[in-house]
């Protein structure tokens, strides 16, 4: 039965599809041309939607029956029988996920699901585990245990940006859960709604996530499972210094959810205090103190997180033999020597001391400029360390820079340190883009700093440039030699250098 305006009532049954469920109208209030309806969910009685609709829209819902009929679909009633038997298999099958995922698991996967984390009344849980384990795949087993046997409706994940769709993708090819992504675009265009509210699952950044006007509609939601994947980026480095992630894992993600699970490969930074404030995330009061975490290590053992190395992580038994074989070859880490010789230790030589000049000009103002200088020092260096090519370039960019600023004498860009927390995890082309606007906040703005920095700039390239040509000589040298060892010598050697340049 389709609605006119004038049967749009309080207390009337409806649905349509503009609506995720029938909905039982408890509020109407006329808006201009348009109305605002409110109503609670009919299967879900903690539900509460609100939305404004037009007279076209209005025609579109349908009044439904104030009691139940029986002239269903026959065939539908008996899917709906067998979907509950379904939700009881896992009464008979403890591993009843694995039924209905396509995924191979292994044994330290089913151990941490199966034996650890799903027999705690509330999960608090932080699995550690190396990078590798498959951490996805066993959260992905716990979700759907935990769907199976009704504990979990609402879950979010919350993880680095660049991993928001690896986990949307994996979550629906193995376990065919799917997942909606929640970014900035979605919470401007949900004008007058709260989007936390409308979707059941759902995915964010840690970063968008732990902005203000972002926690504030997230503060009025509550999860039945939240998921932080890298959640060693939820640290702080003292009580006293909170870090916006911290806040938000402490203030609204651990406070509005039964179960959260904790994944990260480096949760320790080898500083107790430091692991034991984390763990503060997970339950307050059973890390209250370093006590606490001292009697867990003594004990080699502790309910509440799990770390096991790839040196522990095996096959199953083979059927024949019964041999298990480790999943990860055996890692040998040793540290390579390389000496610089006179002309490149020089480089290096005066290369510090710009730097070092650069860094205390930098800690004597303490100004935002003077911390985006500090940052982008640090950065030169690793430059150098990736090659001289490298370090080359950095000193030509910010040398094109300088005499840009001298022309124009700008103001540099506002630089926030926060930004700083979101590098590691912008897309490549943003990372880029938020590594100018720190060098060009780092730029000085009186004529005299800039004229000498240029100076100093202008000895390094040109020092940069006789390394690289020196370098480019010597593996011609090589190559001429190489050719004439195989036989594919010919002309002199300039003329190789010049058949090696053209190709």
């Amino acid at each position: 039965m389709r609605m006119s305006f004038e049967e749009l009532k309080v207390g009337v049954l409806v649905k349509g599809p503009m609506l995720p469920e029938p909905i039982q109208i408890v509020l109407i209030q006329p808006v201009g041309s348009v109305v605002k309806i409110g109503g609670k969910g009919l299967y879900d009685k903690d539900k509460y939607y609100e939305r404004i609709l037009d007279e076209v829209q209005i025609s579109q819902l349908q009044i439904l029956p104030a009691h139940d009929v029986f002239d269903g679909d026959a065939e539908r009633f008996r899917l709906g029988i067998e979907a509950i038997r379904l939700a009881l298999a896992y009464e008979y099958d403890p591993y009843f996920s694995l039924s209905v995922a396509k995924v191979d698991p292994v044994p330290h996967q089913l151990e941490a699901v199966y034996n650890y984390i799903l027999p705690l009344p509330r999960i608090r849980f932080l699995l550690a585990d190396d990078a590798g384990a498959g951490k996805t795949i066993m959260a992905g087993l716990l979700l759907k245990e935990l769907k199976f046997r009704g504990l979990t409706k609402r879950t979010l994940i919350v993880t680095p940006a660049n991993l928001m769709f690896q986990w949307q993708r994996e979550l629906w090819d193995k376990f065919k859960e799917r997942f909606e992504i929640l970014r900035g675009v979605d919470l401007r265009a949900a004008y007058g709604i709260n989007p936390w509210l409308d979707k059941d699952q759902v995915i964010t950044s840690i970063d968008w996530a732990k902005r203000e006007e972002v926690k504030e509609s997230l503060l009025r939601v509550r999860w039945d499972l939240i998921i932080v994947d890298e959640a060693h980026k939820l640290s702080a480095p003292d009580a006293e210094h909170p870090t916006e992630r911290y806040k938000l894992a402490r203030d609204i993600l651990s406070e509005n959810t039964d179960h959260l699970l904790f994944l990260t490969a480096t949760p320790h930074k080898g500083d107790p205090e430091h692991f034991c404030l984390f763990l503060r995330l997970l339950d307050k009061d059973v890390y209250g103190d370093v006590k606490s975490l001292q009697d867990a290590i003594n004990r080699s053992y502790a309910p509440f997180y799990l770390r096991r190395t790839k040196d522990a992580m095996v096959t199953f038994p083979d059927p024949v033999t019964g041999e298990v074989r480790k999943i990860f070859t055996k890692r040998i880490v040793k540290t390579v020597t390389f000496d610089l010789d006179e002309e490149e230790y020089e480089f290096y030589d005066i290369l510090t001391k710009y730097v070092e000049v650069q860094s205390i000009r930098a800690a004597r103002e303490d100004t935002p400029r003077a911390r985006a200088l500090g940052f982008t020092m640090a950065l030169l260096q690793r430059r150098f360390a990736s090659s001289i090519y490298a370090v080359r370039r950095t000193l030509e960019r910010r040398h094109e820079r300088l005499k840009k600023q001298l022309e124009s004498l700008e103001a540099p860009p506002v630089f926030d340190e926060k930004e700083l927390e979101e590098l590691e995890e912008l897309p490549e082309e943003e990372a880029t883009k938020l590594l100018e606007k720190i060098e060009k906040a780092s730029l000085p703005t009186d004529r005299e700093s800039i004229r000498q920095e240029l100076g100093e700039l202008r000895e390094l390239i040109n020092f940069a440039k006789s390394l690289e040509k020196r370098e480019i000589e010597s593996k011609l040298t090589k190559l001429h030699k190489l050719l004439k060892d195989q036989n594919i010598f010919w002309g002199s050697e300039n003329q190789t250098s010049n058949f090696y340049r053209t190709s």
